[in-house]
């Protein structure tokens, strides 16, 4: 969601940069630009909660991105209308479009959704999620560890500069004056890496208490480089952006490349949406290449 937001506003994030040609392409599906109508903009301090489901205990890391999606889509309708059409109208400096509004009302608006993020996802991060799921694991380490050394509230008082602990209680600081009782719930932490440096919290749907806190290693020199998803995202498409110098048929990559040729048609294209390859029929076959902008990206993603 942090990513879609920065695509969706022509933003940048301080370290990895540009969201990128792939980013902005998948916004042209109109599930995808319906869930970027639901994300706060220009001052806008609210942002609802069924977009950001907090991760079960029973799912595996493979499959969390698809549990999450399926909340999504059961998310109840009196729950989705309370966060998309009363809690926007109280926290948000705009009205929410009309036809936004319709979808909120028929019903349809939780599948439109789900469908929005699987596709946003799939599209510009799922190649490149082991790279970022490192650097989360990581951090997940370290916070474990600061417990297991010096407590709970050691580790509570480290996550974020604007946030505090005072032994039976935390206090961040928000542009807003709010108390909210954990007694009794989960507490969950998730290390934020495309949220980074900013500290979220979670706490508008019941039962849910979720702290998003900037994962440790982000932002430092070392990962500047080996960071960079912004550009060309996975190592598939860029294995194929590679090797379309010259313009090659879908079988002629899969067997050069030892993709399968249903994972090569795919990337293409998502590459071809993006702007960054051409596609020209010879004969019974369809030729693609890279175009003068891939070529320019791969080379900053180089340097």
């Amino acid at each position: 969601m942090a990513w879609l937001r920065l695509a969706a506003s022509s933003g940048r994030h301080p370290v990895f940069g540009d969201p990128g040609p792939l980013a902005r392409a998948s916004l042209a599906h109109p599930d995808v630009a319906l869930l970027a109508d639901l994300l706060p903009r220009n001052g806008d301090t609210y942002r609802p909660d069924l977009l950001t489901p907090q991760p079960g205990t029973d799912a595996s890391h493979r499959d969390l991105i698809d549990e999450q999606i399926a909340q999504i889509e059961a998310a109840a309708q009196d729950d989705l209308e309370t966060q998309v059409l009363a809690l926007t109208r109280t926290h948000w400096n705009r009205p929410l479009p009309a036809t936004t509004r319709r979808i909120a009302e028929s019903g349809r608006m939780q599948r439109h959704l789900a469908n929005g993020l699987a596709r946003f996802w799939r599209d510009t991060l799922a190649e490149g999620w082991p790279r970022l799921r490192s650097i989360i694991h990581q951090d997940i380490a370290h916070r474990a560890g600061v417990i297991a050394t010096h407590g709970v509230g050691r580790m509570l008082g480290a996550l974020h500069p604007d946030m505090t602990w005072a032994g039976d209680a935390i206090t961040l600081a928000k542009p807003w004056d709010a108390d909210a009782d954990a007694t009794g719930r989960d507490l969950v932490l998730v290390p934020g890496v495309l949220t980074w440096p900013d500290v979220i919290i979670q706490v508008d749907t019941p039962g849910q208490f979720v702290f998003y806190h900037p994962a440790q290693r982000i932002g430092a020199d070392r990962d500047r480089g080996s960071g960079r998803i912004a550009h060309v995202v996975g190592n598939a498409r860029a294995t194929l952006l590679a090797d379309l110098a010259t313009a090659r048929s879908t079988a002629e990559l899969a067997a050069r490349t030892g993709y399968a040729p249903g994972t090569v048609s795919y990337h293409l294209g998502a590459l071809h949406r993006a702007r960054l390859v051409t596609k020209v029929r010879d004969g019974r076959h369809v030729l693609y290449q890279r175009t003068a902008h891939a070529a320019r990206l791969l080379e900053e993603a180089r340097s």
